[in-house]
């Protein structure tokens, strides 16, 4: 029987000609990566670990320290990285949100296994790589080790069929697969079909990244020509690597089909994502305190590009809080370069530094009791971002930027065009 993406790199890390459904397997990690919240509490430095070469340390959580326990933790991770000659040691002015920066920098590779503490890890698989999320105590069993354990789950695949539409973006198809089918539950995702070519990288990692918010193991994409450039761009050059792609027999729990044609804005109501986003068009106009346009999964350069185009020449409504994070130093300094942080504080924005920070509910943003956020960040449950009293509400940036010109929901259709939405 052939195999998905995922099972092809499984069993190439495990070393084995094929693996199933149900099977335990032992692989080789390709990239550890490690976070300055690893370093915060509870480190213990080791002896030894496997291979220098094969870990990156990423400061990103809690980006500049914004407490002497972060501070401390800054403190071990630079000489965590000093002692055993980390490399790929993203420091504070390199830093940025671990995902991005690993996509930067070519870390997370086709065909290759990722392991890094942090749950949105999956958004590797924009690259074709098994990038997974793990606990502390087991990314500190990988580094030392080098190998980790992994159980093969059923894969869902998507199929996507048409031409994505403008004004359309990654958020809002995950959005609709979401609401659509819920949870993946210990299964992992595969997506490709004919309309996969219109869906450019940035989206793909958004959906990838997201897969995490229905409870996939993996979220995985095929190589393809657009990939193909982005890697040769990022230092990954073909032949460097061994992209999977799925046998044509391969098994499926589920093959489901999107019509991009027919797809439009979505938004998720508070509380969670699955079962729960719907067309914005169904949503009612709930009036915001704050926007929110960043993280891992948003806060990418094309993102920021699409807000400032739609609040150039505008205002932020009173009485609402527009926050912008870049994903990373780099992207800071394109957005600066292109005009596009200048659009948006010209309109009433607040551009922070890249970090994670309001996104988990840390710092530069908390919500207070009773507010209303609408974000583009990756989390919607109770009490993520702040108070557990706060409604947070998820869309993509260009809606999120749309309503924080309105002071509600709003669908980005509606406002009169500046400039053609990617």
């Amino acid at each position: 029987m052939g195999m998905t993406m995922i099972e092809k790199i499984l069993a190439r890390n495990a070393g084995l000609d094929e693996v199933s459904v149900g099977q335990t397997v032992v692989c080789d990690v390709d990239m550890t990566v490690m976070i300055d919240l690893q370093f915060a509490t509870g480190w213990v430095q080791p002896l030894k670990i496997n291979d220098p070469a094969k870990v990156a340390v990423i400061m990103d959580h809690a980006v500049p320290a914004p407490s002497v326990s972060d501070a401390a933790g800054g403190t071990r991770a630079r000489t965590f990285a000093r002692d055993f000659a980390i490399e790929k040691f993203y420091d504070v002015g390199q830093h940025g949100i671990c995902h991005q920066v690993i996509a930067e920098n070519g870390l997370a590779r086709p065909g290759e296994v990722l392991a890094c503490t942090d749950s949105h890890t999956c958004a590797g698989g924009a690259y074709n790589t098994a990038a997974r999320g793990l606990g502390p105590a087991e990314v500190y069993s990988i580094l030392c080790t080098g190998k980790t354990w992994f159980q093969v789950a059923p894969t869902i695949r998507y199929e996507f069929t048409g031409t994505k539409p403008a004004g359309v973006s990654g958020k809002d198809i995950f959005l609709y697969i979401a609401g659509t089918y819920g949870d993946a539950t210990n299964h992992n995702l595969e997506f490709g079909g004919p309309g996969l070519a219109s869906i450019p990288m940035n989206d793909r990692r958004t959906i990838a990244t997201q897969g995490a918010e229905i409870s996939a193991d993996y979220s995985t994409f095929p190589i393809d020509d657009l990939a193909r450039d982005f890697l040769t761009a990022r230092g990954a050059h073909p032949g460097s690597y061994r992209a999977a792609d799925p046998d044509p027999d391969a098994h499926y729990a589920a093959v489901r089909t999107v019509d991009l044609d027919a797809l439009v804005p979505h938004v998720a109501r508070p509380g969670t994502v699955s079962r729960n986003s719907f067309p914005i068009t169904a949503i009612e106009q709930r009036p915001v305190n704050q926007c929110f346009i960043g993280s891992c999964a948003n806060g990418q350069l094309e993102d920021l590009a699409i807000a400032a185009a739609i609040v150039r020449g505008r205002k932020v409504a009173p009485g609402v809080r527009l926050l912008v994070t870049p994903a990373s130093q780099a992207v800071y300094r394109e957005a600066m370069r292109a005009g596009y942080l200048q659009d948006l504080t010209d309109a009433g924005a607040v551009v922070t530094n890249s970090t994670c920070g309001a996104c988990f509910g840390y710092h530069m943003g908390l919500l207070g009791p009773g507010e209303v956020c609408l974000t583009s960040s990756t989390r919607n449950f109770t009490g993520r971002m702040g108070s557990p009293d706060a409604e947070i509400y998820m869309a993509s940036p260009a809606t999120v930027a749309a309503s924080a010109l309105t002071g509600h929901v709003t669908d980005p259709r509606t406002l009169d065009p500046q400039q053609e939405l990617n």
